[in-house]
């Protein structure tokens, strides 16, 4: 395609497309930050979805896929290759992989070497999973790992490598680990429903069979009281992510990177806190409201206002515990050890304050436009609906 010559050069804009077309709450955030870092990780999230298209695509037989997810971080080095035979909805970033894996290769050194090789890991759990159930609650952290701990230790790398950060941010893998386990469990505990649907099982056996023989049993309306109590104890293992998820965002000293951060984080809590001892996860969709995600994206600007906004979730959800849940006193506990850490003047109290009036125009502008498509998919949905009925 013709381009006119501007700042921003022909693959790159297309890339750009890509990642609005692809993800509609993260792009407004990567274009939010700063310098050469959004180039990099738009580029990052784009590789990964291509990574993700090819893991998720049930109509690419097993034994072409398993040795393809192995070999993908190769071709980033190949200008030629591409997968045209995707079923997927965003079988784009494969069918046209060379414009992404040429603008993969314009990035910095430091940027490619942190790509290829989360790719080569990522693309390495994943084959092993596609074989496997997750059973143990150390397979479930393991699969969290691959598919979501991975992307937070790759853009901690990143972070790190374009000197917005300090170098302990992207070595530092545990923390960075934990930041995309909370949001990967809030997931998986979220769309129970929908991937039951779809016939896609995440929630780990050690723990659902304690409360069913199979799975799906838990969707069943005569099942709906050990469903949710299924459903607090795999809550209240996410939330023990939480104190990393604060101590990670402490250090981050560059606002566009800690906006990109916290965003994510505060709607996992948020959803968490939505989800918890709520029957309607194995009913229908639980969503926070558009309003108070909204409000969160605005207030999510600094280390205070996070805690603040996490003490008030955990706090939420320790008014919900039922005396009777028999994870009650280890969700209590849970919730000692995060209030502990976000109660305002906590020892962990940050030296960084980021003057609330410094909400940057690009983050009232994602806030907006994220605002403005989530009315638009809502009223999609509501017409849908309305057409159904």
């Amino acid at each position: 395609p013709l381009c006119p010559q501007d700042s921003l050069g022909c693959g790159l804009r297309t890339c750009y497309r890509y990642l609005n077309q692809t993800s509609r709450s993260f792009a407004a955030v990567i274009q939010a930050l700063d310098g050469e870092l959004r180039h990099a990780v738009c580029i990052f999230y784009l590789v990964l979805r291509a990574l993700d298209t090819v893991e998720d695509d049930m109509s690419i037989p097993l034994d072409v896929k398993v040795p393809m997810l192995q070999e993908f971080h190769s071709h980033l080095y190949q200008p030629d290759w591409k997968f045209t035979e995707s079923k997927e909805k965003d079988r784009q970033v494969l069918e046209d992989f060379p414009t992404i894996s040429m603008e993969f290769r314009n990035l910095s050194k430091v940027y490619q070497d942190v790509i290829s090789d989360i790719c080569h890991k990522m693309g390495v759990g994943m084959a092993e999973f596609l074989e496997k159930k997750v059973d143990s609650q150390h397979e479930w952290d393991k699969y969290c790992h691959y598919v979501a701990g991975l992307v937070g230790i790759g853009l901690s790398r990143l972070f790190s490598a374009s000197e917005l950060e300090d170098s302990i941010v992207g070595q530092d893998t545990d923390l960075a680990n934990s930041m995309g386990l909370f949001l990967q469990k809030t997931n998986i505990i979220r769309d129970y429903l929908e991937d039951q649907l779809e016939g896609r099982e995440f929630w780990p056996r050690e723990v659902w069979s304690r409360y069913a023989k199979k799975l799906s049993d838990l969707a069943k309306p005569e099942n709906i009281d050990v469903a949710v109590q299924c459903l607090n104890e795999l809550i209240t293992n996410a939330l023990h992510h939480v104190p990393d998820v604060l101590t990670y965002l402490s250090r981050l000293k560059n606002q566009s990177v800690f906006n990109f951060c916290a965003i994510p984080q505060v709607m996992a809590i948020a959803t968490l806190a939505a989800c918890y001892n709520n029957k309607q996860v194995f009913r229908g969709v639980v969503k926070i409201r558009k309003g108070q995600a909204v409000t969160l994206m605005m207030d999510a600007t600094n280390i205070q206002a996070v805690k603040a906004i996490m003490y008030q979730y955990v706090e939420e959800i320790y008014q919900k515990i039922p005396s009777t849940d028999p994870s009650s006193n280890k969700t209590q506990q849970v919730i000692a050890s995060i209030r502990a850490m976000s109660l305002p003047g906590s020892p962990m109290a940050s030296r960084h304050h980021y003057s609330p009036i410094y909400l940057s125009c690009a983050m009232l502008l994602a806030a907006l436009s994220w605002q403005y498509l989530s009315t638009l998919s809502k009223a999609t949905e509501e017409y849908v609906q309305a057409g159904e009925n």
